[in-house]
């Protein structure tokens, strides 16, 4: 898949840049919560007739299938790809096609990870609260 910048310059980045540029072996931490806030996302674009429905239940079938092969151990997104809503976008469009492309609709690569972070932040924030109820349990 191109990357974002590449039709703003004549030649590619040098591979070293490339690779520190790239975000996805700190990304991998927020990948099921990138799937289900993509998943949360096509379903508002199909309700809100933004999609069809059926363009919203293939992209969600499509991420699904996503989501079980990670936790499966099946899909591992890794460099060199950028970051993981790219790998993600890119499986994505390997698995249904084009329809794929239409995920980000009505929402930016900062809306994605701040989303992420705040659901991942969430889940961590309960884990550390039932902790601290077990540790003054003890």
């Amino acid at each position: 898949m191109a990357k974002v910048w590449s039709n703003r310059f004549e030649s590619s980045l040098d591979p070293f840049i490339q690779k520190f540029n790239s975000s996805i072996k700190f990304d991998k931490t927020l990948i099921i919560e990138d799937l289900d806030s993509s998943i949360a996302h096509a379903r508002m674009l199909g309700t809100t007739k933004v999609l069809k429905e059926s363009e919203s239940a293939k992209i969600i079938d499509g991420l699904n299938q996503i989501k079980n092969e990670y936790e499966k151990g099946l899909f591992d997104p890794s460099y060199p790809s950028e970051d993981i809503h790219y790998s993600i976008e890119e499986k994505l469009i390997n698995i249904i096609g084009e329809l794929g492309k239409k995920l980000h609709t009505g929402r930016s690569r900062n809306d994605q990870v701040g989303t992420d972070i705040r659901l991942w932040l969430r889940k961590k924030i309960d884990e550390i609260d039932k902790n601290l109820l077990e540790l003054q349990i003890s």
